[in-house]
């Protein structure tokens, strides 16, 4: 927030006047109570993906579609609630889900190496020229994909409309962005009908983006049951300090990170603890791991004979998937009972699914499939939820109820589960299974779902560039997912474009202007402060009230600092205090004033220092408005957004004129002050001696 850290030689000098004021009486006059923070609300239907829109952390789930009441065209419905998938013959590759990906073009080996296609060189020559810096060599690639374009490639087209969209070597054009993604949706390519639904959910046109988010979050469903390639989406804010944590950029760096070979190490040793970590990695696909069915299973056996038994569930589920081995229900079922008589209360699910479908066990029992839900969602455990939610759904065990399924698929939701809110999406979108119909609440659920789809592994890929060193391109890969509606992704360009500036910038006709590089950040931060992050709202006021990427407006300023404020920033509370002082773009209200530098301080105690200067101009600007000092507080620096940079960039003899200038101010008020108690003491004095008695004549 900028306001942790403070250095600078004249501290101490600082701090001696602080002392001195701080001993005085209360500098202000009591504000209104400051209202108590609850950061537990939760929108029925809707659980919180921000930081963090932010990921939610679950792991991979074998997701699974909707009932035939509640689906629309059978042959658009994903695989009916099938955890284990055996209804699918063969899986299904990302090609088959997400064609024509960059992704799959730039990953090493490329499926597209073999194919040698215009669409994979024009590609690889956008990526590496914009990565060089090269407008000569991003113009060729242009017009490489605008001949495939011409002959009806989906996927130019698609890109096309991603490079007029950004103005990445083409002028801006939102009519032509439209266009290409229009035609590349009816060519099959799902990321331009991904680009497409978030256009219409920004201007709620909610009839039409929950037919696209709707159609894209079956894609994404059947990915979770049917594809075996996808690893776990993690998705990681750069501003959150990951560039200038070595230790955390590290661990994304796949089986080349020193903590991973240690992991690998201490496992071929035989430490239990570290072969089922490795069986983990490999399961999942953690952290730059490439996804290894066969590596998990052989780290979680050799766990297991050693005596850890966390890795029974993982077993289980390998099992009964059939990865990387034959598929065999009974010793799936056999290694869920293992991992429940250990209280791993998350294997119930697995025992009570093997009785939904009738493998492994005496023949199919939904009653007793019942009761293993019912004990799992008893432990909290939010695959519980959702399946006894299903069971009550359907009727199968137990008596159809549309009022508990829809609370415990809501519980299950807002823990996010993807499951659970496609249904409840469907359920919004129907009006159907006793509720009505809401297409504003169920295009934003089948958005979360379709985000958990196959084209967010672009957003991986983009960290991996980052990590390397190749910013450029980690760049281009975020900007596309910006455009894909990923409030991360918009994020992570935003901050690229200002922290490296114009070095990593193309615009529409070479190396970006500085004012081409704000406007692009700008419109980058709108769309991430949008979707209620609260960094992007801090630094969209920034850009109002300074003027930067969009014309100065003191009064948008202040509506995108009270957005920033509602989601506990600080620096936004900090900054609202000084334009209430100030009457800058809000109201001047010097008690309004105080309250948020109040809460400023209330919410980072390490923004002591510039707080309590606010609060001692504040004072001043009270008791003395007409005075030399108050003029002399108004000269000084402008409000500055983050103190922390604006102190550091300070020279010697403008923070020893600044100190010097405090010190003064800070002075004459407890001259000041020491005066007003000398005359109010002399006075009280004055008062309080006896009046002398004049003797009568």
């Amino acid at each position: 927030m900028g306001l942790s850290r403070w250095r600078g030689g004249g501290i101490i000098l600082l701090a001696v006047a602080l002392i001195v004021v701080l001993s005085l009486p209360a500098l202000c006059t009591a504000a209104a109570n400051s209202p108590k923070k609850d950061g537990s609300t939760i929108l029925l239907f809707l659980g919180s993906d921000s930081d963090d829109n932010r990921d939610d952390g679950s792991l991979p789930d074998g997701e699974d579609g909707p009932s035939d009441s509640l689906q629309g065209k059978a042959e658009d419905a994903p695989p009916e609630w099938d955890e284990f998938s055996d209804s699918q013959d063969s899986p299904r590759t990302d090609e088959d889900l997400d064609s024509g990906s960059w992704s799959q073009v730039l990953e090493e080996p490329s499926i597209w190496d073999s194919r040698n296609t215009k669409f994979a060189l024009g590609i690889r020559k956008m990526v590496e020229a914009v990565d060089e810096e090269d407008p000569r060599m991003l113009n060729n690639a242009i017009e490489i994909l605008r001949s495939e374009a011409v002959d009806g490639n989906a996927h130019a087209q698609s890109t096309l409309g991603f490079l007029h969209w950004m103005a990445i070597g083409v002028p801006y054009s939102d009519a032509k962005a439209y266009l290409y993604h229009e035609f590349a949706k009816e060519g099959g390519n799902p990321q331009s009908k991904m680009a497409l639904a978030y256009r219409h959910y920004r201007n709620q046109e909610y009839e039409k983006a929950v037919k696209l988010y709707s159609e894209l979050a079956v894609i994404t469903m059947t990915s979770f049951v049917s594809s075996r390639e996808g690893p776990l989406l993690e998705y990681v804010r750069l501003n959150y300090g990951l560039e200038e944590s070595k230790d955390v950029r590290k661990r994304f760096r796949g089986e080349d990170d020193d903590d991973f070979q240690f992991l690998e190490y201490q496992a071929r040793k035989g430490h239990p603890d570290f072969m089922f970590q490795l069986g983990v990695f490999y399961y999942y696909g953690l952290r730059g791991v490439r996804r290894d069915h066969s590596k998990a299973l052989f780290w979680l056996l050799k766990a297991v004979e050693k005596g850890e038994s966390r890795a029974f569930e993982l077993i289980g589920e390998i099992y009964a998937r059939g990865y990387g081995v034959e598929r065999n229900y009974t010793k799936a079922l056999e290694c869920f009972k293992a991992a429940a008589d250990r209280k791993q209360h998350s294997a119930l699910n697995g025992i009570g699914f093997l009785y939904i479908k009738g493998q492994g066990v005496e023949g199919k029992n939904y009653t007793k499939a019942r009761e293993y839900f019912q004990r799992a969602a008893e432990s909290s455990n939010v695959d519980g939820f959702y399946n006894l939610g299903i069971l009550y759904l359907k009727g199968l065990g137990v008596e159809k109820d549309y009022a508990r399924a829809r609370d415990l698929l809501v519980d299950a939701a807002n823990k996010g589960h993807s499951k659970a809110r496609y249904y409840l999406a469907i359920m919004l979108h129907k009006g159907s299974a006793g509720m009505k119909k809401d297409l504003t609440h169920a295009a934003a659920l089948y958005k979360l779902v379709a985000e958990r789809g196959p084209w967010g592994r672009l957003m991986r890929q983009a960290l991996e560039f980052y990590i390397k060193g190749n910013v450029g391109k980690a760049l281009l890969l975020y900007s596309r997912t910006a455009e894909l509606g990923y409030e991360v992704g918009q994020s992570n360009a935003a901050w690229l474009l200002e922290k490296y500036r114009g070095r990593i910038c193309i615009g529409s006709s070479g190396i970006c202007t500085t004012e081409e590089r704000h406007e692009r950040a700008h419109n980058l931060w709108r769309h991430s402060s949008e979707q209620g992050n609260e960094h992007a709202s801090l630094l969209l006021g920034d850009a109002y009230y300074y003027g930067r990427g969009a014309a100065k407006d003191l009064e948008r300023a202040g509506e995108a600092y009270i957005r920033a404020k509602e989601k506990h920033s600080s620096q936004a509370m900090f900054n609202l205090g000084y334009m209430h002082e100030r009457g800058l773009g809000l109201p001047l209200d010097l008690h309004l004033a105080k309250r948020y530098y109040d809460e400023a301080l209330e919410e980072e105690p390490a923004a002591f220092v510039p707080v309590t200067l606010a609060l001692t101009s504040l004072w001043l600007r009270q008791h003395y408005s007409g005075s030399f000092l108050v003029k002399v507080i108004d000269s000084l620096p402008d409000l500055q957004t983050n103190l922390e940079e604006w102190w550091n960039k300070m020279t010697v003899d403008e923070l020893d004129a600044l100190l010097v200038t405090l010190l003064m101010s800070l002075l004459f008020v407890v001259y000041v002050r020491q005066r007003h108690r000398q005359e109010y003491a002399a006075a009280a004095a004055a008062a309080a001696a006896p009046i002398p008695m004049v003797p009568p004549q």
